[in-house]
């Protein structure tokens, strides 16, 4: 009998409540190494030192409150859910409504193979759901439904990431990028001094052990998060997502890449006053369709 191991994905979503847990954690440790250890006795000290830390721990606390909203827009929020018996515009109407949606007057569904992988005979279906398949829509093993424009499952938000919370993603790993590069910076210098320290038993045990734990995930997080933010600045500014990396190599032009002013209007919207925060404008929504994921517009030197 053919395994298919596909099926054990959804244990990643027990996995993702672990690491929600483990994201509190690592949060209250930074807290308390950097606030309440390293940057609060200095507010004690005068002069240029007490202004320094208020400004240090306003700065803290600002990137703190950006990056669990953030963060729990991105848990909270539904990345996308393809309407019920959703099917592609016809050739005709398509042309009449300039969508860039696939002009299918067919719908063939996908066919499984042995190991669960989709193969795709068509656009436009998902076996596994029944439903149409909007473009850029993918179906996600873990949760078990197709997701409008898939970037990835993200085990440390137990969602996917799709069209509708794509941009809080990107704002959580941006705040997430600064707090932990602050924090670390913050702390080097009680980090510098740790062996010094230990070797003199001149401060208490427990306290060297929560500034080193907190420095080295601290510097951990902010250097492989430099990866993800400049990954994902790229694929930002050519409108692509994780999944489509591939598919656009083989493409002469990607069919999605409106330019880069374009391409970031349709993640964060063209609300200049929100782009730094978790929400969109409720004229964003109704005027940039690809904030809604079902329809994206295309270039208008290639032929959809």
């Amino acid at each position: 009998m053919e395994l298919n191991f596909f099926k054990f994905c959804s244990g990643l979503r027990v996995l993702g409540y672990f690491m929600i847990l483990l994201v509190v954690a690592i949060i209250a440790i930074s807290y308390y190494a950097v606030i309440v250890l390293t940057v609060g006795p200095q507010l004690l000290s005068g002069g240029w030192h007490s202004l320094l830390s208020i400004l240090l721990i306003l700065l803290f606390h600002v990137l703190l409150a950006l990056l669990v909203w953030s963060y729990f827009m991105v848990v909270f929020n539904d990345p996308g859910a393809v309407p019920d018996n959703w099917r592609p515009v016809l050739s005709e109407e398509n042309l009449e409504a300039g969508s860039s949606v696939p002009a299918l007057d067919t719908v063939e569904p996908e066919v499984s193979d042995v190991n669960g992988s989709e193969r795709r005979q068509s656009r436009g279906y998902c076996v596994r759901c029944q439903n149409g398949k909007p473009p850029r829509c993918h179906h996600c093993s873990v949760c078990q439904r197709c997701v409008l424009k898939m970037d990835h499952h993200c085990v440390w938000v137990v969602n996917c990431v799709g069209a509708c919370n794509y941009k809080f993603f990107l704002l959580f790993l941006a705040y997430t990028f600064l707090e932990t590069t602050l924090d670390t910076l913050v702390l080097l210098p009680n980090f510098i001094d740790f062996f010094t320290q230990a070797a003199k038993h001149s401060t208490s045990p427990g306290r060297l052990a929560v500034i080193f734990l907190a420095f080295v995930l601290n510097l951990a997080f902010a250097l492989s998060l430099l990866c993800f933010v400049i990954m994902h600045i790229t694929l930002l500014s050519s409108n692509t997502t994780s999944i489509e990396v591939h598919e656009k190599k083989r493409a002469v032009r990607w069919q999605y890449d409106l330019g880069k002013k374009r391409n970031f209007e349709q993640v964060f919207g063209a609300d200049k006053a929100l782009w730094f925060f978790p929400l969109f404008s409720k004229e964003d929504l109704e005027n940039i369709p690809a904030l809604r994921g079902v329809d994206f517009p295309t270039r208008s030197d290639i032929e959809g």
